[in-house]
């Protein structure tokens, strides 16, 4: 997710080894993890390694509210961020559904 590293680019020098570091961890985690799950060929892997993604979903969505709740970032900047955030956990519940049957 390109977009959450131009955001966490803006967090204060203090924050690089801290909040903007687990920010970008926990964004990248989200397609790593899809590729491994799908790379697996098990569906029931890739069910398990989807279930990982839709909590890294929430966990960066926790961590895009603390940005705002500390001031170090506007909502108007992360709300787009957000949104693509809510698309994506639909898209992952969806396809967690389609494998479940």
């Amino acid at each position: 997710m390109k977009e959450v590293y131009l955001i966490s680019s803006e967090l204060p020098m203090e924050e690089k080894f801290g909040l903007q570091s687990q920010i970008r961890r926990c964004a990248v985690s989200i397609p790593s993890n899809i590729a491994e799950g799908a790379g697996r060929n098990n569906k029931n892997e890739f069910y398990q390694f989807l279930g990982i993604v839709f909590g890294s979903t929430y966990e960066l969505q926790t961590q895009l509210q603390l940005l705002i709740d500390l001031s170090f970032i506007s909502e108007i900047k992360i709300a787009p961020l957000k949104e693509l955030l809510a698309e994506i956990q639909k898209m992952i519940y969806s396809l967690k559904a389609s494998l479940k049957l």
